[in-house]
Protein backbone atom coordinates (compact mmCIF):
# COMPACT_ATOMS: atom_id res chain seq x y z
CA UNK A 1 0.00 0.00 0.00
CA UNK A 2 1.41 3.18 -1.20
CA UNK A 3 1.04 5.73 1.70
CA UNK A 4 1.18 9.65 1.11
CA UNK A 5 0.27 12.94 2.61
CA UNK A 6 -0.91 15.95 1.59
CA UNK A 7 -2.59 16.91 -1.59
CA UNK A 8 -1.31 15.10 -4.99
CA UNK A 9 -1.36 16.80 -8.31
CA UNK A 10 -3.52 14.66 -11.06
CA UNK A 11 -0.62 12.79 -12.22
CA UNK A 12 0.69 11.70 -9.10
CA UNK A 13 -2.51 10.39 -8.23
CA UNK A 14 -2.88 8.45 -11.19
CA UNK A 15 0.27 6.99 -10.36
CA UNK A 16 -0.66 6.25 -7.09
CA UNK A 17 -3.92 4.53 -8.20
CA UNK A 18 -2.39 2.48 -10.73
CA UNK A 19 0.19 1.34 -8.31
CA UNK A 20 -2.85 0.35 -5.83
CA UNK A 21 -4.10 -1.47 -8.68
CA UNK A 22 -1.62 -2.85 -9.49
CA UNK A 23 -1.50 -1.90 -13.43
CA UNK A 24 2.09 -0.92 -12.83
CA UNK A 25 4.13 -2.90 -9.71
CA UNK A 26 6.99 -0.14 -10.39
CA UNK A 27 6.60 3.19 -11.67
CA UNK A 28 9.08 3.89 -14.52
CA UNK A 29 9.20 6.92 -15.99
CA UNK A 30 11.22 8.77 -19.02
CA UNK A 31 12.63 12.11 -20.08
CA UNK A 32 12.87 11.95 -24.39
CA UNK A 33 14.77 15.25 -25.76
CA UNK A 34 15.54 15.61 -29.05
CA UNK A 35 19.08 15.81 -29.62
CA UNK A 36 18.67 19.01 -31.92
CA UNK A 37 19.10 21.80 -29.63
CA UNK A 38 20.24 22.91 -26.09
CA UNK A 39 17.75 22.03 -22.86
CA UNK A 40 15.90 24.97 -21.46
CA UNK A 41 13.44 25.76 -18.46
CA UNK A 42 10.75 24.43 -20.10
CA UNK A 43 12.56 20.83 -20.21
CA UNK A 44 13.80 21.50 -16.95
CA UNK A 45 10.06 21.39 -15.32
CA UNK A 46 9.73 17.92 -17.30
CA UNK A 47 12.88 16.59 -16.09
CA UNK A 48 11.95 17.78 -12.48
CA UNK A 49 8.82 16.13 -12.81
CA UNK A 50 9.99 12.84 -14.51
CA UNK A 51 12.36 12.05 -11.76
CA UNK A 52 10.88 13.46 -8.42
CA UNK A 53 7.68 11.32 -9.42
CA UNK A 54 10.10 8.00 -9.66
CA UNK A 55 12.17 8.87 -6.79
CA UNK A 56 9.01 9.18 -4.61
CA UNK A 57 7.50 6.18 -5.80
CA UNK A 58 10.60 4.10 -5.36
CA UNK A 59 10.62 3.76 -9.44
CA UNK A 60 13.47 5.17 -12.00
CA UNK A 61 13.52 7.36 -15.00
CA UNK A 62 15.45 6.99 -18.30
CA UNK A 63 16.98 9.48 -20.25
CA UNK A 64 16.09 8.44 -23.70
CA UNK A 65 16.99 10.77 -26.90
CA UNK A 66 14.79 10.61 -29.43
CA UNK A 67 17.34 10.68 -32.39
CA UNK A 68 15.08 9.63 -35.23
CA UNK A 69 15.93 12.86 -37.57
CA UNK A 70 19.40 13.06 -38.17
CA UNK A 71 19.54 15.98 -40.71
CA UNK A 72 19.04 18.13 -37.57
CA UNK A 73 21.00 15.73 -34.53
CA UNK A 74 24.19 16.45 -33.18
CA UNK A 75 26.21 14.61 -30.54
CA UNK A 76 27.45 17.71 -28.99
CA UNK A 77 23.70 18.39 -28.15
CA UNK A 78 23.78 15.05 -26.93
CA UNK A 79 26.64 15.67 -24.45
CA UNK A 80 24.99 19.44 -23.42
CA UNK A 81 21.96 17.64 -22.29
CA UNK A 82 23.51 14.98 -20.46
CA UNK A 83 25.17 17.47 -18.92
CA UNK A 84 22.18 19.74 -18.32
CA UNK A 85 20.29 17.02 -16.47
CA UNK A 86 23.80 15.82 -14.32
CA UNK A 87 24.36 19.42 -13.13
CA UNK A 88 20.34 19.22 -12.20
CA UNK A 89 21.02 16.48 -9.68
CA UNK A 90 19.55 13.47 -11.54
CA UNK A 91 21.01 10.02 -12.73
CA UNK A 92 19.82 7.80 -15.15
CA UNK A 93 21.60 5.31 -14.13
CA UNK A 94 24.67 3.12 -16.32
CA UNK A 95 22.85 3.80 -19.57
CA UNK A 96 21.04 6.60 -21.62
CA UNK A 97 18.91 5.13 -24.27
CA UNK A 98 18.82 6.00 -27.92
CA UNK A 99 15.67 5.60 -30.18
CA UNK A 100 18.41 4.29 -32.59
CA UNK A 101 18.82 1.49 -30.10
CA UNK A 102 15.65 0.10 -31.83
CA UNK A 103 15.88 1.20 -35.25
CA UNK A 104 15.81 -2.77 -36.38
CA UNK A 105 13.21 -3.75 -33.61
CA UNK A 106 11.14 -0.91 -35.32
CA UNK A 107 11.16 -1.93 -38.51
CA UNK A 108 10.69 -5.61 -37.71
CA UNK A 109 7.58 -4.01 -36.09
CA UNK A 110 6.44 -2.05 -38.96
CA UNK A 111 6.37 -5.12 -40.79
CA UNK A 112 4.47 -6.96 -38.56
CA UNK A 113 1.84 -3.63 -39.43
CA UNK A 114 2.40 -4.44 -43.39
CA UNK A 115 2.23 -8.18 -43.13
CA UNK A 116 -1.44 -7.96 -41.34
CA UNK A 117 -2.51 -5.16 -44.18
CA UNK A 118 -2.23 -2.18 -41.61
CA UNK A 119 0.46 -0.35 -43.05
CA UNK A 120 1.71 0.39 -46.96
CA UNK A 121 4.20 2.25 -48.79
CA UNK A 122 2.54 5.67 -50.43
CA UNK A 123 4.72 6.94 -53.86
CA UNK A 124 2.68 10.20 -53.49
CA UNK A 125 4.32 13.56 -53.00
CA UNK A 126 4.44 15.38 -49.80
CA UNK A 127 2.06 17.95 -51.46
CA UNK A 128 -0.61 15.09 -52.75
CA UNK A 129 -0.32 13.66 -49.19
CA UNK A 130 -1.09 16.88 -47.10
CA UNK A 131 -4.05 17.85 -49.90
CA UNK A 132 -5.46 14.11 -49.65
CA UNK A 133 -5.61 14.52 -45.67
CA UNK A 134 -8.18 17.46 -46.05
CA UNK A 135 -9.27 19.24 -43.06
CA UNK A 136 -11.01 17.44 -39.73
CA UNK A 137 -14.51 18.99 -40.85
CA UNK A 138 -14.21 16.85 -44.02
CA UNK A 139 -13.16 13.30 -44.14
CA UNK A 140 -10.05 12.94 -46.24
CA UNK A 141 -9.06 11.28 -49.74
CA UNK A 142 -7.93 7.99 -49.97
CA UNK A 143 -3.87 7.42 -51.31
CA UNK A 144 -4.65 5.31 -54.90
CA UNK A 145 -1.82 3.16 -53.21
CA UNK A 146 -3.56 2.14 -50.44
CA UNK A 147 -4.33 -1.08 -51.30
CA UNK A 148 -1.93 -1.94 -52.71
CA UNK A 149 -0.85 -5.65 -52.32
CA UNK A 150 0.60 -6.58 -49.08
CA UNK A 151 3.54 -8.83 -50.89
CA UNK A 152 4.13 -5.43 -53.08
CA UNK A 153 4.30 -3.39 -49.86
CA UNK A 154 6.94 -5.36 -48.30
CA UNK A 155 8.81 -5.31 -51.17
CA UNK A 156 9.19 -1.49 -51.72
CA UNK A 157 9.71 -1.56 -47.45
CA UNK A 158 12.31 -3.53 -48.12
CA UNK A 159 13.98 -1.11 -50.80
CA UNK A 160 13.25 1.87 -49.11
CA UNK A 161 15.26 0.51 -46.32
CA UNK A 162 18.28 -0.68 -48.65
CA UNK A 163 18.24 3.22 -50.26
CA UNK A 164 17.04 2.10 -53.38
CA UNK A 165 14.48 5.17 -53.66
CA UNK A 166 15.66 9.07 -53.62
CA UNK A 167 14.61 10.97 -50.16
CA UNK A 168 10.73 11.62 -50.39
CA UNK A 169 10.20 9.71 -53.40
CA UNK A 170 8.00 7.32 -51.01
CA UNK A 171 6.91 6.49 -47.57
CA UNK A 172 5.43 4.23 -44.96
CA UNK A 173 2.13 4.56 -43.78
CA UNK A 174 -0.23 3.37 -41.34
CA UNK A 175 -3.63 2.18 -42.70
CA UNK A 176 -6.05 3.62 -39.98
CA UNK A 177 -8.80 5.84 -41.04
CA UNK A 178 -9.18 8.71 -43.77
CA UNK A 179 -12.79 10.12 -41.76
CA UNK A 180 -11.54 10.62 -38.50
CA UNK A 181 -11.76 13.88 -37.32
CA UNK A 182 -8.35 13.46 -35.44
CA UNK A 183 -6.24 14.39 -38.28
CA UNK A 184 -3.14 12.02 -36.26
CA UNK A 185 -5.16 9.41 -37.39
CA UNK A 186 -5.74 10.25 -41.14
CA UNK A 187 -2.69 7.38 -42.36
CA UNK A 188 -0.21 8.72 -40.25
CA UNK A 189 3.54 8.75 -41.84
CA UNK A 190 5.71 5.66 -40.03
CA UNK A 191 8.68 6.23 -42.05
CA UNK A 192 10.26 8.60 -44.01
CA UNK A 193 13.63 8.76 -46.22
CA UNK A 194 16.36 10.54 -45.23
CA UNK A 195 19.87 10.96 -47.19
CA UNK A 196 21.77 12.06 -44.40
CA UNK A 197 24.37 9.99 -41.81
CA UNK A 198 23.20 9.77 -38.62
CA UNK A 199 24.74 10.82 -35.58
CA UNK A 200 25.05 7.10 -34.16
CA UNK A 201 24.56 5.00 -36.96
CA UNK A 202 26.46 6.40 -39.67
CA UNK A 203 25.05 5.83 -43.16
CA UNK A 204 23.44 2.07 -41.84
CA UNK A 205 19.74 3.26 -42.20
CA UNK A 206 18.29 5.55 -45.01
CA UNK A 207 14.55 5.09 -43.65
CA UNK A 208 13.98 6.62 -40.12
CA UNK A 209 10.92 6.38 -38.24
CA UNK A 210 8.48 8.99 -37.37
CA UNK A 211 8.28 10.05 -33.66
CA UNK A 212 4.56 8.73 -32.98
CA UNK A 213 5.56 5.59 -34.38
CA UNK A 214 8.99 6.00 -32.38
CA UNK A 215 8.10 7.21 -28.81
CA UNK A 216 5.22 4.45 -28.48
CA UNK A 217 7.50 1.58 -29.17
CA UNK A 218 10.17 2.25 -27.21
CA UNK A 219 8.12 3.55 -24.33
CA UNK A 220 6.98 -0.36 -24.42
CA UNK A 221 10.35 -1.51 -25.45
CA UNK A 222 11.96 -0.30 -22.07
CA UNK A 223 9.09 -0.87 -19.48
CA UNK A 224 8.45 3.05 -19.15
CA UNK A 225 4.65 2.42 -17.26
CA UNK A 226 3.76 6.41 -17.84
CA UNK A 227 5.00 8.61 -20.59
CA UNK A 228 4.27 11.81 -19.62
CA UNK A 229 3.81 14.61 -22.64
CA UNK A 230 3.05 18.18 -22.46
CA UNK A 231 -0.16 19.05 -23.54
CA UNK A 232 0.30 19.57 -27.40
CA UNK A 233 0.41 15.40 -27.40
CA UNK A 234 -2.61 15.17 -25.89
CA UNK A 235 -4.35 15.12 -29.79
CA UNK A 236 -1.49 12.32 -30.29
CA UNK A 237 -2.36 9.78 -27.75
CA UNK A 238 -5.06 7.90 -29.80
CA UNK A 239 -2.55 7.20 -32.61
CA UNK A 240 0.18 6.41 -29.76
CA UNK A 241 -2.74 3.72 -28.24
CA UNK A 242 -3.81 2.93 -31.65
CA UNK A 243 0.23 1.69 -32.51
CA UNK A 244 0.23 -0.34 -29.42
CA UNK A 245 -2.91 -1.87 -30.13
CA UNK A 246 -1.52 -3.59 -33.21
CA UNK A 247 1.72 -5.40 -31.87
CA UNK A 248 2.29 -7.97 -29.29
CA UNK A 249 1.59 -6.95 -25.94
CA UNK A 250 4.19 -5.35 -23.80
CA UNK A 251 3.72 -5.46 -20.14
CA UNK A 252 3.66 -3.32 -18.49
CA UNK A 253 1.47 -1.06 -20.86
CA UNK A 254 2.94 2.52 -21.28
CA UNK A 255 0.20 4.88 -20.58
CA UNK A 256 0.52 8.19 -22.23
CA UNK A 257 -0.46 11.60 -19.82
CA UNK A 258 -0.17 15.24 -20.84
CA UNK A 259 0.68 18.14 -18.64
CA UNK A 260 0.43 22.02 -19.33
CA UNK A 261 3.69 22.98 -20.67
CA UNK A 262 6.03 25.74 -18.69
CA UNK A 263 5.50 29.23 -20.23
CA UNK A 264 7.49 32.28 -18.55
CA UNK A 265 6.71 36.12 -18.85
CA UNK A 266 9.36 37.88 -20.72
CA UNK A 267 10.55 34.76 -22.66
CA UNK A 268 9.92 32.60 -25.41
CA UNK A 269 10.42 28.89 -25.17
CA UNK A 270 10.72 28.00 -29.43
CA UNK A 271 13.81 26.38 -30.21
CA UNK A 272 13.28 27.53 -33.64
CA UNK A 273 13.20 31.22 -32.55
CA UNK A 274 16.00 30.83 -30.05
CA UNK A 275 18.42 29.13 -32.39
CA UNK A 276 17.57 32.43 -34.74
CA UNK A 277 18.43 34.65 -31.70
CA UNK A 278 21.94 32.63 -31.73
CA UNK A 279 22.42 32.73 -35.45
CA UNK A 280 21.46 36.33 -35.92
CA UNK A 281 23.85 37.26 -33.08
CA UNK A 282 21.27 38.63 -30.75
CA UNK A 283 22.85 36.89 -28.29
CA UNK A 284 26.37 35.47 -27.50
CA UNK A 285 25.73 32.16 -27.57
CA UNK A 286 23.07 29.00 -26.49
CA UNK A 287 24.39 29.52 -22.92
CA UNK A 288 24.02 33.34 -22.87
CA UNK A 289 23.12 34.83 -19.67
CA UNK A 290 19.78 36.18 -21.03
CA UNK A 291 18.79 33.37 -22.98
CA UNK A 292 16.03 30.68 -20.87
CA UNK A 293 18.41 27.39 -21.38
CA UNK A 294 20.03 25.39 -18.68
CA UNK A 295 23.31 26.15 -19.65
CA UNK A 296 22.20 30.16 -19.55
CA UNK A 297 20.92 29.91 -16.19
CA UNK A 298 23.57 28.25 -15.29
CA UNK A 299 25.98 30.56 -16.63
CA UNK A 300 23.98 33.35 -15.36
CA UNK A 301 24.45 32.00 -11.07
CA UNK A 302 20.99 29.50 -11.19
CA UNK A 303 21.09 26.94 -8.76
CA UNK A 304 19.96 23.91 -9.48
CA UNK A 305 17.78 23.73 -6.24
CA UNK A 306 16.33 27.16 -7.24
CA UNK A 307 15.57 25.33 -10.20
CA UNK A 308 14.04 22.23 -8.64
CA UNK A 309 11.67 24.46 -6.08
CA UNK A 310 10.69 27.14 -8.99
CA UNK A 311 9.41 23.77 -10.73
CA UNK A 312 7.71 22.49 -7.72
CA UNK A 313 6.43 25.82 -7.09
CA UNK A 314 4.49 25.96 -10.39
CA UNK A 315 3.29 22.76 -10.18
CA UNK A 316 1.71 19.93 -12.39
CA UNK A 317 -1.68 21.48 -14.37
CA UNK A 318 -4.29 20.72 -17.01
CA UNK A 319 -4.40 24.03 -18.92
CA UNK A 320 -2.07 26.31 -20.58
CA UNK A 321 -0.85 29.26 -18.12
CA UNK A 322 1.63 31.72 -18.05
CA UNK A 323 4.21 32.00 -15.16
CA UNK A 324 5.67 35.22 -13.94
CA UNK A 325 9.22 35.57 -14.41
CA UNK A 326 9.29 36.90 -11.20
CA UNK A 327 8.50 33.69 -9.47
CA UNK A 328 11.16 32.06 -11.21
CA UNK A 329 13.92 35.24 -9.78
CA UNK A 330 12.07 34.79 -6.05
CA UNK A 331 13.36 31.05 -5.85
CA UNK A 332 16.61 32.36 -6.93
CA UNK A 333 16.30 34.59 -4.46
CA UNK A 334 15.32 32.14 -1.49
CA UNK A 335 18.26 29.81 -2.69
CA UNK A 336 20.94 32.42 -2.88
CA UNK A 337 20.28 34.32 0.51
CA UNK A 338 21.08 31.00 2.06
CA UNK A 339 24.29 30.00 0.38
CA UNK A 340 25.88 32.90 -0.91
CA UNK A 341 28.63 35.35 1.05
CA UNK A 342 27.76 38.93 1.35
CA UNK A 343 30.74 40.80 -0.11
CA UNK A 344 31.80 44.46 -0.82
CA UNK A 345 31.93 45.21 -4.85
CA UNK A 346 32.19 48.82 -6.15
CA UNK A 347 30.55 48.94 -9.97
CA UNK A 348 31.04 52.49 -10.21
CA UNK A 349 33.86 53.60 -8.15
CA UNK A 350 33.82 57.13 -6.46
CA UNK A 351 37.60 57.37 -4.49
CA UNK A 352 37.04 59.07 -0.97
CA UNK A 353 40.40 60.05 1.18
CA UNK A 354 40.65 59.79 4.59
CA UNK A 355 42.19 62.98 5.25
CA UNK A 356 43.13 62.36 8.81
CA UNK A 357 43.46 58.40 8.90
CA UNK A 358 47.43 57.26 8.96
CA UNK A 359 48.85 57.37 5.34
CA UNK A 360 50.57 53.73 6.01
CA UNK A 361 47.95 52.57 8.06
CA UNK A 362 45.95 49.35 6.94
CA UNK A 363 43.37 47.72 9.66
CA UNK A 364 41.27 44.80 9.04
CA UNK A 365 37.31 45.27 9.44
CA UNK A 366 35.55 41.58 10.41
CA UNK A 367 32.85 40.87 8.18
CA UNK A 368 30.26 38.22 8.62
CA UNK A 369 30.00 36.00 5.74
CA UNK A 370 26.39 35.36 5.86
CA UNK A 371 23.91 36.10 8.54
CA UNK A 372 21.82 33.43 7.49
CA UNK A 373 24.30 30.90 8.09
CA UNK A 374 26.49 31.22 11.35
CA UNK A 375 28.54 28.36 9.55
CA UNK A 376 29.92 30.35 6.81
CA UNK A 377 31.74 32.14 9.96
CA UNK A 378 33.13 35.58 9.29
CA UNK A 379 36.93 37.28 7.42
CA UNK A 380 38.60 40.01 7.40
CA UNK A 381 38.78 42.85 4.85
CA UNK A 382 41.71 45.44 4.68
CA UNK A 383 40.75 48.86 5.50
CA UNK A 384 42.71 52.10 4.50
CA UNK A 385 43.02 55.55 3.71
CA UNK A 386 41.97 55.59 0.51
CA UNK A 387 38.60 53.90 -0.35
CA UNK A 388 36.15 53.34 -3.52
CA UNK A 389 32.16 53.86 -2.92
CA UNK A 390 29.11 53.92 -5.27
CA UNK A 391 28.80 56.89 -7.50
CA UNK A 392 25.83 56.77 -6.66
CA UNK A 393 25.52 57.08 -3.21
CA UNK A 394 27.42 60.49 -2.93
CA UNK A 395 24.98 63.44 -3.82
CA UNK A 396 26.50 67.30 -4.21
CA UNK A 397 22.61 68.78 -3.57
CA UNK A 398 21.03 65.34 -1.99
CA UNK A 399 17.29 65.46 -1.42
CA UNK A 400 15.63 65.47 2.38
CA UNK A 401 15.68 61.59 2.68
CA UNK A 402 18.66 60.80 0.71
CA UNK A 403 20.71 59.19 3.72
CA UNK A 404 23.81 58.64 2.03
CA UNK A 405 26.58 60.80 1.69
CA UNK A 406 27.04 64.45 0.57
CA UNK A 407 28.58 67.94 1.95
CA UNK A 408 28.91 68.13 5.34
CA UNK A 409 26.95 64.70 5.48
CA UNK A 410 27.50 61.56 7.90
CA UNK A 411 27.32 58.34 7.33
CA UNK A 412 28.98 54.58 8.37
CA UNK A 413 31.42 52.29 6.15
CA UNK A 414 30.07 48.55 6.47
CA UNK A 415 31.96 47.15 9.23
CA UNK A 416 34.03 50.09 9.98
CA UNK A 417 33.91 53.92 10.72
CA UNK A 418 31.61 56.96 10.32
CA UNK A 419 32.98 59.76 8.20
CA UNK A 420 31.99 62.66 7.07
CA UNK A 421 32.04 64.27 3.66
CA UNK A 422 34.26 67.80 4.21
CA UNK A 423 35.16 68.59 0.38
CA UNK A 424 34.09 67.47 -3.53
CA UNK A 425 37.36 67.58 -5.81
CA UNK A 426 36.03 67.88 -9.21
CA UNK A 427 37.88 67.86 -12.46
CA UNK A 428 38.47 71.13 -13.69
CA UNK A 429 37.23 70.90 -17.55
CA UNK A 430 34.14 68.15 -17.19
CA UNK A 431 33.12 69.62 -13.83
CA UNK A 432 32.86 65.83 -12.32
CA UNK A 433 33.16 64.60 -9.50
CA UNK A 434 36.97 63.09 -9.18
CA UNK A 435 36.99 62.14 -5.44
CA UNK A 436 35.65 63.51 -2.02
CA UNK A 437 37.62 64.10 0.86
CA UNK A 438 36.39 63.08 3.81
CA UNK A 439 37.65 62.80 8.30
CA UNK A 440 36.92 59.60 9.85
CA UNK A 441 36.05 59.06 13.81
CA UNK A 442 38.25 57.13 15.14
CA UNK A 443 36.19 56.33 18.03
CA UNK A 444 33.09 55.04 15.93
CA UNK A 445 34.77 52.14 14.67
CA UNK A 446 31.38 49.24 14.24
CA UNK A 447 31.54 47.09 17.08
CA UNK A 448 32.97 48.90 19.60
CA UNK A 449 31.80 52.75 18.70
CA UNK A 450 31.52 55.16 21.50
CA UNK A 451 31.40 58.05 19.61
CA UNK A 452 27.73 59.06 20.21
CA UNK A 453 27.51 59.77 16.53
CA UNK A 454 24.02 58.62 15.01
CA UNK A 455 23.98 58.42 11.28
CA UNK A 456 21.21 56.73 9.02
CA UNK A 457 23.18 55.70 6.34
CA UNK A 458 25.41 52.37 6.17
CA UNK A 459 27.84 52.14 2.84
CA UNK A 460 29.58 49.56 1.08
CA UNK A 461 33.54 50.29 -0.08
CA UNK A 462 36.34 48.65 -1.13
CA UNK A 463 40.02 49.62 0.08
CA UNK A 464 41.75 51.07 -2.95
CA UNK A 465 45.03 49.89 -2.11
CA UNK A 466 43.66 46.32 -1.95
CA UNK A 467 41.08 46.07 -4.86
CA UNK A 468 40.96 43.88 -7.40
CA UNK A 469 39.59 44.93 -10.84
CA UNK A 470 36.37 43.31 -12.29
CA UNK A 471 33.82 43.43 -14.96
CA UNK A 472 30.30 43.34 -14.18
CA UNK A 473 27.62 42.33 -16.39
CA UNK A 474 24.29 43.63 -15.31
CA UNK A 475 21.95 40.81 -17.28
CA UNK A 476 18.14 41.98 -17.46
CA UNK A 477 15.07 40.69 -19.07
CA UNK A 478 15.91 39.57 -22.36
CA UNK A 479 12.07 40.85 -23.28
CA UNK A 480 10.53 44.20 -22.70
CA UNK A 481 6.79 42.64 -22.92
CA UNK A 482 5.66 39.92 -20.80
CA UNK A 483 4.37 37.94 -24.00
CA UNK A 484 6.64 38.40 -26.62
CA UNK A 485 5.06 35.25 -28.81
CA UNK A 486 1.91 36.82 -28.53
CA UNK A 487 2.81 39.96 -29.96
CA UNK A 488 1.32 38.78 -33.14
CA UNK A 489 1.77 42.01 -35.04
CA UNK A 490 5.14 42.60 -34.31
CA UNK A 491 8.67 40.61 -35.17
CA UNK A 492 9.56 39.00 -31.88
CA UNK A 493 12.83 40.79 -32.35
CA UNK A 494 11.81 44.40 -32.13
CA UNK A 495 10.49 43.53 -28.34
CA UNK A 496 14.34 42.52 -27.57
CA UNK A 497 14.96 44.81 -23.81
CA UNK A 498 17.93 46.90 -25.46
CA UNK A 499 19.10 46.93 -21.71
CA UNK A 500 19.00 43.28 -20.87
CA UNK A 501 23.04 43.61 -21.00
CA UNK A 502 24.77 46.99 -19.24
CA UNK A 503 28.63 45.98 -19.35
CA UNK A 504 30.11 48.11 -16.61
CA UNK A 505 33.91 47.47 -17.16
CA UNK A 506 35.91 49.33 -13.89
CA UNK A 507 33.97 47.61 -10.66
CA UNK A 508 36.57 47.41 -8.03
CA UNK A 509 35.73 44.13 -5.52
CA UNK A 510 37.26 43.27 -2.55
CA UNK A 511 40.62 41.18 -2.32
CA UNK A 512 38.39 37.83 -0.82
CA UNK A 513 36.77 37.41 -4.33
CA UNK A 514 40.86 37.57 -6.29
CA UNK A 515 40.58 33.78 -6.27
CA UNK A 516 37.16 33.29 -7.44
CA UNK A 517 36.50 30.31 -9.97
CA UNK A 518 33.80 30.77 -12.87
CA UNK A 519 30.27 29.41 -10.87
CA UNK A 520 31.11 30.73 -7.54
CA UNK A 521 28.11 33.28 -6.29
CA UNK A 522 28.34 35.78 -3.91
CA UNK A 523 25.94 38.17 -2.92
CA UNK A 524 27.33 42.09 -3.69
CA UNK A 525 25.57 44.17 -1.04
CA UNK A 526 22.98 46.37 -2.11
CA UNK A 527 23.44 45.47 -5.38
CA UNK A 528 22.10 41.61 -5.69
CA UNK A 529 23.46 38.08 -6.20
CA UNK A 530 26.34 37.80 -9.02
CA UNK A 531 28.10 34.86 -10.20
CA UNK A 532 31.40 34.08 -11.77
CA UNK A 533 31.42 34.60 -15.72
CA UNK A 534 33.50 31.29 -17.68
CA UNK A 535 35.32 34.51 -19.10
CA UNK A 536 37.04 35.17 -16.35
CA UNK A 537 41.15 35.69 -16.03
CA UNK A 538 43.59 36.28 -13.25
CA UNK A 539 44.39 39.66 -14.27
CA UNK A 540 40.36 40.55 -14.19
CA UNK A 541 37.28 38.96 -12.70
CA UNK A 542 33.82 39.02 -14.79
CA UNK A 543 30.81 39.22 -12.70
CA UNK A 544 27.42 38.29 -14.53
CA UNK A 545 24.41 39.67 -12.26
CA UNK A 546 22.43 36.48 -11.48
CA UNK A 547 19.45 38.50 -10.03
CA UNK A 548 18.35 41.94 -8.46
CA UNK A 549 17.99 41.54 -4.50
CA UNK A 550 14.31 42.93 -5.42
CA UNK A 551 12.08 42.09 -7.79
CA UNK A 552 12.19 46.05 -9.57
CA UNK A 553 10.37 44.35 -12.67
CA UNK A 554 7.42 44.34 -10.20
CA UNK A 555 7.70 47.92 -8.52
CA UNK A 556 7.30 49.73 -12.53
CA UNK A 557 4.07 47.62 -13.32
CA UNK A 558 2.58 49.27 -9.86
CA UNK A 559 3.24 52.19 -11.34
CA UNK A 560 1.78 51.74 -14.52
Amino acid sequence: MIETTGSLNFIEQIVVDDLAREKALEIHTRFPPEPNGFLHIGHAKSIVLNFELAKKYGGKTNLRFDDTNPAKEDEKYVEAIKEDVKWLGYDWGKVAFFASDYFEELYQLAIQLVKAGKAYVDQSSTEEIRRMRGIPIEPGEESPYRDRPIKENLDLFRKMKQGEFEEGSCVLRAKIDMASPNMHLRDPIMYRIIDAPHHRTGTDWKIYPMYDWAHGQSDAMEGITHSLCTLEFEVHRPLYDWYLDQLPEFTPRPRQIEFARLNLTYTLMSKRKLLELVEGGYVSGWDDPRMPTISGLRRRGYTPASIKNFAQRVGIAKRENMIDLGLLEHSVREDLNKITPRVMAVLNPLKIVLTNYPENQVEEMEVINNPEDDTQGSRKVPFSRELFIEREDFMEDPPKKFFRLGPGRMVRLKSGYIIQCDEVVKDAQTGETQELHCTYFPDSRSGSDTSGLKVRGTLHWVSAQHAVDAEVRLYDRLFKVEDPAGEKDMDYRDLLNPESLIVLPAAKVEPYLQHSKPEDRYQFMRKGYFCVDKDSAPDKLVFNRTVTLKDSWAKLAKKK
